[in-house]
């Protein structure tokens, strides 16, 4: 299953989610709900993955902890609050550049509607294989939600 199926997948499960929980409770219960939805629907899902960082030649064995990451191919990171900042994508981009890995979601809980709480950051996946819902926002490091990202208007 490549990237984008597995994109699919992980949004119509946190919309179902969301949908039957609501907003506002802590993103640990969203985190636990999703992943068992996620299994559910045949997925691997591995919860608070440590991910070592390297510094001046030093490694570091916990640089930071991935909320999810499924099928070992796609980073979700999770949130419940009011309002996504313009740091969280950034984050979940310097987490992918990390990881090696090309795609990533940011999923925030925290709204009324789950469709304005989701972002797709990508790193490096191939333009061909970008095809995205069109109801999502889609990031690129130095580039604002409504920059373009890999010389194609970002698809909203």
């Amino acid at each position: 299953m490549n990237e984008n199926a597995i994109g699919k997948t992980v949004i119509d499960a946190a919309v179902k989610v969301h949908r039957e929980l609501g907003p506002g409770l802590l993103e640990t219960v969203y985190e636990v709900v999703l992943a068992k939805e996620l299994e559910s629907r045949g997925l691997h899902v591995e919860r608070q993955v440590p991910v070592p960082i390297v510094y001046a030649g030093m490694r570091f064995e916990e640089g930071f902890r991935a909320d999810m990451i499924v099928e070992g191919k796609v980073i979700l990171e999770l949130k419940s609050v009011e309002q996504l900042s313009k740091v969280h994508p950034k984050q979940l981009f310097t987490y992918l550049k990390l990881t090696g890995l090309k795609l990533g979601f940011l999923l925030n809980f925290g709204g009324s509607l789950m469709k304005d709480g989701i972002e797709r950051v990508v790193n490096g996946l191939p333009e061909d294989e970008l095809g995205v819902s069109a109801s999502l926002r889609e990031t690129q490091p130095g580039i604002e939600s409504g920059g373009v990202a890999n010389g194609a208007p970002p698809q909203r």
